[in-house]
């Protein structure tokens, strides 16, 4: 079984949103396209309270993109986003959302932060994807979405090491890239774990 797997298609990562990605809404078509070759798709959304630990807005004289130490980690400072119930944190409206078959929430414990789809950034709990994903057998994952150099990354290396075979489809994925070639640097390293990095035009 495949399984596709939108990342954070979400308002706020979108143009006009909060945290928005450069271009971010030009992957959506090809999400769109894309979800038509899968029997099962699943999202993933951030999905925050509004005193979370890792929007700079909660510390006094923090600004984002400041590094600060959240619980023993390491955390980058961002603007609020994506706060739960709100529009930023809806899915975007032009995704096909009847295909999607569940939904998995991330960034909910105001104490540590959560990139990646399957684990907080600490690894002390889980999503429940991973455990849904066996559920239904799938042993192919293909990972879309935003952005591929936070959220896309880190749920692509959890799922190689989880044991799923991985595929970046790197077309439908933009990047932030706050430090230059952020971008490049996170598909060598997925590249250097064992994701393969493929083109939506193999599947479509």
């Amino acid at each position: 079984m495949k399984a596709l797997i939108l990342v954070d298609i979400q308002n706020d990562f979108c143009p006009g949103g909060a945290l928005a990605v450069e271009n971010g809404h030009q992957i959506i078509p090809i999400a769109n396209q894309l979800m038509e070759h899968f029997d099962l798709i699943i999202a993933t959304q951030d999905w925050h309270p509004a005193n979370h630990g890792s929007f700079a807005a909660n510390h006094p004289w923090r600004k984002p993109g400041q590094i600060i130490e959240l619980n023993g980690l390491e955390q980058i400072l961002w603007p609020m986003h994506c706060i739960q119930d709100s529009f930023g944190a809806e899915l975007v409206a032009e995704l096909k959302q009847e295909k999607i078959d569940a939904i998995f929430y991330k960034g909910t414990d105001v104490g540590i932060d959560s990139y990646s789809g399957f684990f907080d950034n600490g690894r002390k709990k889980s999503t429940g994807l991973s455990d849904y994903l066996k559920e239904k057998n799938v042993e192919e994952v293909y990972i879309i979405g935003l952005a591929t150099d936070y959220c896309v990354k880190f749920t692509a290396l959890d799922a190689i090491d989880l044991g799923f075979t991985t595929f970046l489809i790197e077309d439908a994925t933009k990047g932030v890239n706050l430090s230059p070639n952020d971008v490049e640097h996170s598909i060598q390293e997925m590249r250097n774990s064992g994701v393969q990095i493929i083109q939506s035009e193999q599947i479509l």
